[in-house]
């Protein structure tokens, strides 16, 4: 089965830095784009960032709100995906979710998420 763990998330005050990690593992041929979600109380879910397979940050994609401020990567060795997030503000504040499209020999491909990593940025 394929899994996707989450990690790196906390309590920070608001202008501090977090960086999140999320790995793929388990059995799997390929992984497809990589994005981070996020969703506060009360609200929808929504795409922070996104990269693509090759990892090509020049195509990556950012929402409005946290572009300058964020920055997704990935390692494709290690089949992690990175969300570097600096200048937070309590805006920021929710749950982050890992999200990627991997490819495996017995379901195709599939979209798979994390469990979650709450961040909480303090004012």
């Amino acid at each position: 089965q394929v899994q996707l763990v989450e990690s790196g998330g906390g309590l920070v005050q608001a202008g501090g830095s977090l960086r999140l990690s999320c790995a793929a593992s388990g059995r799997f041929i390929s992984i497809n784009p990589m994005g981070w979600y996020r969703q506060a109380p009360g609200k929808q879910r929504e795409l922070v960032a996104s990269i693509t397979s090759r990892g090509n940050t020049n195509y990556a994609n950012y929402a409005d709100s946290v572009k300058g401020r964020f920055t997704i990567s990935r390692d494709n060795a290690k089949n992690t995906v990175y969300l570097q997030m600096n200048s937070l503000k309590p805006e920021d504040t929710a749950v982050y979710y890992c999200n990627a499209d991997i490819v495996s020999d017995y379901v195709g491909i599939r979209a798979y998420w994390g469990q979650g990593t709450q961040v909480t940025v303090s004012s």
